[in-house]
Parts: C-alpha cells; sequence; structure tokens
C-alpha cells in the first residue's frame, strides 16, 4: 500500500540516490580519512629529517638525487600524490612519473614508515631541488642503511631495463692499445622469447636460469667463481639460434657483443677484445665449429679456450657468453667440459609441436583442418627447418589455408625426394661404372655430403630452393637443455644437471 503511493516511491529513489552517490565518493571519503589519521599519527612521534640536495657544494650533480628521484617514480603511492610530472621515457612506449615540487610520497621498509617530499627553493640566482627523508627516530637504526642500499639495487635494475640496448661490433683499426675496438649501434632486433618457436617447458627453464644468474652475485662470490653465465646453442641453420640470442639480450636488457672471428688477427688480439667488452652484456661468437674445423680463423684452440675461461675473461663480471654451433660431433671436449660451457640448447629443425607455435604466431591459428595431414607427414620423416616454415607462412600470411598447403608441398617434396634417391642410388652407380660420357646429363648432384638428389627431382627442388632456401635432411633429435648450477651439482655427470 505504502509503495503504491507515487510520493512513496519518489523518497525511495531520492534514498537508493543519496546511498549510491555515498557509495561513488567512498574512495574520496576513505582517502581523506587516511589523510586525517596520518596526521594525528604524525603528533604522536619523533621524526629524523634528512636532505638530499640535486647539487653539493662544488654545483657538482649529487648522484645519490638521481637515484632517489629514479626510485620514487618507481613508487605505487607516488599516483597518489595531489600532482606529478609525466614524462616520455627512453624507449617508445614508456611513461615516467616524477614527483612535483612540494609534493610528498610515501614508502614502506621493513615494516616502517618513511615519507620523501621534493622541496623547490628559490635562492635569487637558480632554483635548487632538494629531496627530504623523514622517518621515524625509533626506526632511524634499524633501516636507514639497508632502504639506502635497496634504493641503490632497485635503481640499478630500473636503469637496466629503461637503457637502450647497443650491439657492438669490432672496428676495423689496427690500434690495439689504444682507443677502443669496438663501434656500436642501437639494437632493434624485435625478437623475444614469446616470438620464438621453442616448447614453452624449454623457455621457462632459460628464462629461471637467467632470472636465477642475476640474482646470484653473492653466491659466485661465496664460491670464489667469477659471475658469469655460458651457453651452447646448437642445431642446423634456420632453426632460430640467432634470434633466441636477441631474445635473451632484450630478456636481460644487456648490450651484444659479437666476436667476429674471422676479424681477430690472434689470441692476443682476441683478449684485448675481452678486456674492451662491459659487464652486463652478452658476448656471442657463432658459428664456433666451422670457424675450428675449417681453419677460418687465426685464433688457436687454446686462445679460444682462454677466451672463454682464461684469465682475461676473469676481468669483468655480470656477463652472458653464448656460442653457437651446427654441431658438436667433432667439437674438442675441452671446449665442451663444464665450467666454459653451463648450459646446452639444442635447437632442432622443425616437428609437428614446432609447427603449431610457428602457425599460431605467423598465421594466428590454434587448429585447422589441415593440422592432422601436417602431423601425418612429420610423422613419415618430413623435415624443414623453422626459418623455411616461416618463410612459406610469410608468403602466403593474407591466407592461411594456402599457407598450409604450401607447407605440406614443401614436406612431400622433401619426402619425396629422399625416398626417390634411395631408390635410384643403384642405377647412378651402374650407369657411371658403364662409361657414360662425362658430357651427358648427370643423374645427381651432392651437395657437400647432404645426400644425393635424383634427377627425376632436381628441377623440382630446384625451384622449391629460389623460393624457400636450401632443404636440409638431417635427422631429427630431440631438444635438451643441460643445466648446470653451482647449488645442485651431480659428480657423476661432471657437474652438469640435465633437465
Amino acid at each position: 500500500m505504502f509503495l503504491t503511493n507515487p510520493i512513496s516511491l519518489l523518497f525511495v529513489a531520492a534514498g537508493v540516490f543519496v546511498v549510491l552517490r555515498l557509495l561513488l565518493r567512498g574512495t574520496t571519503l576513505l582517502y581523506l580519512l587516511k589523510k586525517w589519521w596520518r596526521s594525528i599519527d604524525d603528533r604522536f612521534h619523533v621524526y629524523q629529517f634528512y636532505k638530499v640536495p640535486e647539487y653539493n657544494q662544488s654545483f657538482e650533480e649529487n648522484q645519490l638525487y638521481r637515484k632517489i628521484s629514479t626510485y620514487l617514480s618507481s613508487l605505487a603511492s607516488i599516483e597518489e600524490s595531489d600532482f606529478a610530472n609525466l614524462f616520455a621515457g627512453q624507449k617508445s612506449n614508456d611513461i615516467v612519473l616524477y614527483l612535483d615540487s612540494n609534493q610528498t610520497v610515501h614508502d614502506t621498509f621493513l615494516g616502517a614508515r618513511v615519507s620523501w617530499k621534493n622541496e623547490m627553493r628559490n635562492d635569487g640566482t637558480n632554483n635548487s631541488r632538494t629531496f627530504v627523508l623523514k622517518i621515524r627516530k625509533r626506526d632511524k637504526r634499524r633501516i636507514l642503511r639497508p632502504y639506502l642500499q635497496h634504493i641503490h639495487s632497485v635503481t640499478e635494475d630500473i636503469e637496466q631495463r629503461r637503457k637502450e640496448v647497443k650491439l657492438y661490433m669490432k672496428t676495423e683499426t689496427d690500434d690495439r692499445y689504444g682507443g677502443g675496438r669496438w663501434k656500436s649501434v642501437p639494437f632493434t632486433h624485435p625478437s623475444t622469447f614469446d616470438t620464438v618457436a621453442m616448447d614453452s617447458d624449454l623457455k621457462n627453464k632459460v628464462k629461471s636460469d637467467l632470472e636465477s644468474f642475476l640474482k646470484s652475485k653473492q653466491y659466485y662470490h661465496r664460491l670464489g667463481r667469477v659471475w658469469k653465465r655460458s651457453y651452447l646453442l646448437y642445431g642446423p641453420s634456420g632453426t632460430g639460434k640467432s634470434s633466441f640470442v636477441a631474445a635473451m639480450a632484450k630478456f636481460l636488457c644487456y648490450d651484444l657483443y659479437d666476436v667476429d672471428l674471422s676479424k681477430v688477427s690472434d689470441d692476443s688480439d682476441l683478449k684485448m677484445l675481452l678486456l674492451q667488452t662491459t659487464s652486463r652484456s652478452v658476448i656471442v661468437v657463432e658459428d664456433l665449429d666451422r670457424f675450428l674445423d675449417e681453419k677460418l680463423t687465426a685464433v688457436s684452440l687454446s686462445g679460444v679456450l682462454n677466451f672463454m675461461d682464461g684469465i682475461f675473461s676473469c676481468c669483468g663480471e655480470e656477463r652472458i657468453m653464448v656460442f653457437t654451433m651446427t654441431s658438436t660431433e667433432h667439437i674438442d671436449p675441452a671446449i665442451m667440459r663444464p665450467g666454459r660451457i653451463d648450459v646446452h640448447i639444442h635447437f632442432p629443425l622443425c616437428d609437428f609441436s614446432a609447427f603449431k607455435n610457428l602457425a599460431n604466431s605467423y598465421l594466428g591459428l590454434k587448429d585447422h583442418k589441415l593440422f592432422p595431414q601436417v602431423e601425418e607427414i612429420f610423422q613419415g620423416g618430413a623435415t624443414l627447418s623453422p626459418a623455411e616454415v616461416g618463410e612459406i607462412m610469410i608468403m602466403n600470411r593474407n591466407s592461411p589455408n594456402r599457407a598450409l598447403k604450401s607447407v605440406i608441398n614443401a614436406l612431400q617434396t622433401n619426402v619425396d625426394v629422399r625416398r626417390g634417391c634411395s631408390g635410384k642410388q643403384g642405377q647412378r652407380f651402374s650407369e657411371s661404372a658403364s662409361g657414360r660420357s662425362r658430357d651427358e646429363p648427370r643423374d645427381s648432384i651432392s651437395g657437400g655430403g647432404s645426400g644425393v638428389i635424383c634427377r627425376e627431382s632436381v628441377h623440382t627442388v630446384r625451384e622449391f630452393r629460389k623460393l624457400y632456401g636450401l632443404l636440409r635432411r638431417s635427422t631429427r633429435k630431440s631438444g635438451t637443455f643441460n643445466l648446470s648450477s653451482g647449488e645442485k651439482e651431480k659428480e657423476e655427470d661432471g657437474g652438469r644437471l640435465t633437465i
């Protein structure tokens, strides 16, 4: 009866409206309540104040001021201040907040609450800025030094992530002992761990290993070991080793040093190149097996070993050393021993699991009606490198259906060539023995030990190579990740832990 009265309904609606307004203003009321409580709480404590001016008495920049400014900009509580300045970061998509003049930001460390105020003063000639730290006297002895060390550590990590990653290459100068031996360019490679076609569990293990390395400075020093980590990436060409190196550098925000052994004059030259690299860097030597097997460098095996873990390699810390190879079969065991190579990662030719990752990345396909056919062909022994599969998908990216059919055709061509050659080898040798003229068409061509391609398939394969690169017919191997860790050593396996 009451609710049927129009006037009563109007009062109920008004009441609901008022309640909703109060609820919507709850965050504002809560903020004002917290601010009021802090002002009351401050009256019951004794505080110590520390000033951090932007410049010292000689008008030189105070590095601590810069670090504190970077640290405060990373605090979530800076958004609660009444005013904050927005600036573009060094990277295109970075936005950085800085505390405005005479504004305060709060922080908590080891259970103690502290506050920073950015004071701006004008002494008549110039403006001077100062950070003022407010800390309770009873907490001062317990947290002051650890808190400043915490700021220093966090700031280093922030600056490392914000910095522009550079790629360093050896210069052509012969001035070995004067000036720098490296020239740099911005490293803009787009590869990341998210874009690398690799088993997700394996990627997570590598990322975890890198993160553990970053936090292990004290652990390495306690063991009396140099704080560095070495990786071996091996597998056929086109399997993603170089992209993986780029992803490592981007993940760590480390500069990348490319050591081209063909441009190194001797062992001493290699030592000097290493000495002029910086900490927090990835030092990569690609195709190490090819340089050693084919004698394409003036650097000796002894020089390579000293480069990997000799006295000169210990002159800098926080480095990642990466070596890439096509195969490890003919490599001197001295190179492969634990201590010189900590982590072994095999990059196999493309299998169906890697193919699905590529299809998802290149074509946005998680499933397709042609996937069972592709899987069947892979199980039949067909092999292509991830680079070849990726190139096919790029060329047909506007038609996923056509892209998958092109991959199927390429895989079938690979299988047909393998099977056809195995059935024609006897004919080739018999025709050669019967005295076939050298001017007549050859039944086969050889590819440096990579097998035989029969005459009926030569034209098809030549056309395929023009489009997608050289077909490789290496046998597939299962990927392995061998992890050597000082925390989990196995004496029976030479200190290398296999995951």
